[in-house]
């Protein structure tokens, strides 16, 4: 007997029929003598129709009552499950974020999750009961509803999973598990077996939409194993473990893209200390990231900066660095918001050189110009025009051998 997490995703409770369908998975773990929690998100579209009504309302609206109103969508799902597996003879009962509890920080709409008081849950699974749990919410210092901000029920599905001290957290979605690239750009892609916790939160934050970067890093320090797979099929999916757990380590896992980046460069600029820390402290000062960066230093005492920056951060970027203007003394300020980021993964790299040689000759090959290089112990990434990005994603998927035979 194991104690498992299941956590459904929109698509998966998209409507009444889907939502037998969980009942019915839930109910053959459940009748398999496992302990089984249920992680629901609202049903798909409902959490957006919901986030629009409160920006049609007011678009400075307040915070607080954003979380009420858009906390319902799960609220409504957990319910309705726990009707369908009663429904089957399953003893069951829904629960939300502050019934758990589930405590978080007080900053609403993005609040992160401080604790999990899991006694009652325990006592309740070890009694045949299944628990439905309200995802992407919890109850902040201020004894008032949170939400956990976009991905958010991932997050809660892996926290109850540590909190529970589950042997396993199940995030069933609309695919089969986790490939090494897009199977709707690359017809051969193929789907892995097991990836390491680090593969995936590289692939996560780099444009994979499979699971959220926040649960992927979670699940990592609390060594939660997580398995993605199929709501719609019954197959294995994917297993995310430990880096020891993984035998045979390919050089490169996967193949991940992104086409949220905006290239910004920063034309002319003195060439003294502090003036790097002008630039980004501006950003920094109006809460946006920036990702890749690179440096030219000319011979006449300037440099250009190029970094990235979120494509829907641009117009803000670009007002602050215009805001800096006379503290940063800069020429002009060009944007590209036509590119992509391209990145190969794997925790091989560690022990393989000229894994970055085969990426560069590779989109040399195609004539794919290379704009930007970021690279960390698991990762390559480049900067490329936005219209190279299938292009670029099949000859690196073919180039580190990951075609399916």
């Amino acid at each position: 007997m194991a104690r498992i997490v299941m956590k459904f995703g929109g698509t998966s409770v998209a409507d009444l029929d889907r939502i037998r369908n969980v009942a019915a998975r839930v109910q053959r773990e459940a009748q398999a003598g496992h302990e089984v929690a249920v992680v629901v998100s609202a049903m798909a579209g409902v959490t957006n129709q919901l986030v629009g009504w409160c920006q049609a309302l007011s678009p400075l609206h307040d915070a607080r009552e954003y979380d009420a109103v858009v906390a319902t969508g799960e609220q409504v799902t957990a319910g309705l499950l726990a009707i369908a597996l009663q429904e089957r003879g399953v003893e069951s009962r829904s629960w939300l974020g502050w019934q758990v509890p589930l405590h978080t920080y007080g900053a609403h709409g993005k609040a992160r999750i401080a604790a999990i008081e899991g006694a009652e849950l325990v006592r309740r699974l070890g009694a045949g009961q299944v628990a439905v749990v309200a995802g992407f919410q919890g109850i902040g210092p201020d004894h008032r509803v949170t939400t956990l901000g976009r991905g958010g029920s991932d997050t809660s599905a892996v926290a109850l999973a540590a909190a529970l001290k589950a042997d396993r957290c199940d995030i069933y979605t609309d695919v089969e598990g986790i490939y090494t690239t897009d199977p709707r750009i690359v017809a051969k892609a193929r789907k892995l077996d097991k990836i390491a916790y680090e593969e995936m939160l590289e692939l996560a934050s780099l444009g994979s939409k499979v699971l959220q970067t926040r649960s992927v890093e979670l699940a990592m320090n609390e060594r939660v194993r997580l398995q993605v797979l199929s709501s719609f099929v019954d197959a294995p999916g994917t297993l995310v473990v430990d880096e020891d757990e993984i035998v045979e380590k390919e050089v490169v896992t996967g193949i991940a893209y992104s086409r949220d980046e905006a290239k910004v460069t920063v034309r002319r600029v003195p060439d003294r200390p502090g003036i790097a820390a002008a630039i980004f402290g501006a950003l920094s000062g109006q809460n946006i990231n920036v990702d890749m960066i690179v440096q030219n230093v000319s011979l006449d005492g300037t440099t250009d900066m190029t970094f990235t920056v979120g494509k829907s951060d641009l117009p803000r970027a670009r007002a602050a660095l215009s805001d800096a203007a006379t503290q940063i003394g800069y020429a002009e300020i060009s944007a590209d918001p036509d590119v992509a980021k391209i990145s190969v993964v794997g925790v091989g790299m560690r022990s393989h050189t000229g894994v970055a040689n085969t990426m560069f000759r590779a989109l040399a090959d195609k004539s794919i110009n290379i704009q930007v290089i970021s690279t960390s112990e698991i990762k390559v990434s480049v900067l490329v025009g936005a219209e190279y990005t299938e292009l670029a994603v099949r000859a690196l998927h073919t180039a580190y051998g990951l075609d399916a035979a």
